[in-house]
């Protein structure tokens, strides 16, 4: 069975964000299609979309390699996050559905709960999906992938240090839903803003040279399914 270009492509973004391929390091056809046991194609396939986004680029004479972003294309990275943020979740303020609420507030429960606990080890999963969840709140498929791509590309670039009370952090999240919910715009673009800045004092760029053992696979299991 063919495997999916684009679940080649996650496990290639995967190994990249987390650093089991180093900036600059030569990726070839041969080696990703055994890595991930796929044919060729989706490799090829993935490596065009990878370079799209920027994680990837191809040099002549000397085939696709893992992009090296500079330190002011990663600073321009949170600039834009505080852009967009707040614009997706205006916009979920007006196209959030019952479902997209839902998820969202059970979300910032367990947030809340893990952070009475001091269960901090959760805590910053619960936030991606919490995240990831606002996005697709927003009804655009353009800006969630844009909003996607972005959290990608900053959690390659950036270690995030966990909030120093992290309760507060929940306590941003709830209010950004609660505004969502009423329908108000401004008041969740506005929250949104504040919180967005407020995380980007918690960022620290990575070193270039971290490398880590793989943490992603194509499954082919899931795949069928």
């Amino acid at each position: 069975m063919r495997i999916p270009a684009h679940s080649v492509c996650t496990a290639i973004r995967d190994d990249i964000v987390s650093g089991v391929f180093e900036r600059g390091s030569r990726l070839t056809e041969e080696n990703l299609a055994r890595r991930y046991g796929v044919s060729r194609v989706p490799v090829r396939e993935a490596l065009r979309t990878l370079e799209s986004e920027g994680f990837v680029v191809t040099r002549r004479h000397a085939g696709a390699h893992v992009a090296e972003p500079t330190e002011q294309e990663a600073a321009d990275l949170l600039e834009i996050r505080m852009l967009l943020e707040p614009l997706g979740a205006a916009r979920a303020a007006q196209r959030r559905t019952e479902a997209h609420l839902k998820v969202l507030r059970g979300l910032v429960r367990l947030g809340q709960e893990r952070a009475r606990r001091g269960q901090g080890e959760d805590l910053r999963s619960l936030g991606a999906w919490f995240h990831e969840t606002l996005a697709q709140a927003c009804g655009s498929p353009g800006l969630t992938a844009l909003l996607t791509q972005l959290r990608h590309k900053i959690a390659w670039m950036y270690a995030v240090d966990q909030p120093a009370v992290p309760v507060e952090s929940w306590a941003e999240h709830g209010a950004i839903v609660d505004a969502v919910a009423r329908g108000d715009v401004e008041r969740a673009r506005a929250l949104t803003a504040l919180h967005v800045e407020r995380a980007a004092a918690a960022h620290r760029l990575r070193r270039p040279d971290r490398v880590r053992t793989s943490q992603h696979s194509v499954n082919i299991a899931s795949v069928r399914n």
